[in-house]
């Protein structure tokens, strides 16, 4: 299988597993999905439901230097929270954008999964919240998922009574439509 990698899913409930079980959370399935693929890998869940940006990045580095090792890939998946609050755009821009930077300086690569605002919200809140991401990775050279959870988005049988959360079929559905961004993300590892 090759050398070990070690990937760090740093999101919300969307990753934390909201209303399922740990092993049916995103990270557990991706981890299972990748090892399938004959990829070694190890994902560690640090989802934590209700997180905005600005709580992710309070606890960014503590995760970080709470890792035995430094992890080969950084999932970096946060906004959601911040979207359904109405937070500022800007702001949440801000925060991803150091916690890039500060995965980065540490040599981590970066997936970056971009969230987007319904129409609701307003036309340019909208494009300032839709535009945060590809151009966080484009400036920052991330890999990139536009709309992580477009899968399951209009699908409403593929998610829990909350009309936010995917069910566990939900999941397994976003595992697979993201598997290969995910590989591709991964830092090929010498020798």
């Amino acid at each position: 299988m090759g050398p070990e990698k070690r990937i760090l899913a740093f999101g919300d409930s969307l990753f934390a597993g909201y209303n399922v079980a740990k092993s049916d959370s995103y990270p557990a399935k991706l981890e299972v999905a990748l090892r399938a693929q004959g990829v070694n890998a190890r994902v560690t869940n640090a989802g934590v439901s209700g997180d905005t940006s600005a709580a992710g990045l309070q606890r960014f580095a503590f995760a970080l230097d709470g890792m035995a090792q430094t992890p080969d890939l950084l999932i970096l998946e946060l906004g959601g929270n911040d979207l359904l609050r109405g937070l500022s755009p800007a702001e949440t821009r801000s925060n991803l954008e150091e916690m890039i930077k500060q995965a980065q300086a540490r040599g981590i690569a970066v997936l970056l999964m971009g969230m987007q605002s319904p129409p609701n919200m307003g036309a340019e809140f909208v494009e300032e919240f839709n535009g945060l991401y590809p151009a966080l990775a484009e400036q920052y050279g991330t890999q990139f998922i536009p709309f992580w959870v477009a899968a399951v988005a209009d699908k409403p049988e593929l998610i829990q009574a909350d009309r936010i959360h995917p069910t566990e079929e939900g999941i397994e559905l976003l595992v697979s439509e993201t598997l290969d961004e995910v590989t591709a993300a991964l830092p090929e590892t010498d020798g």
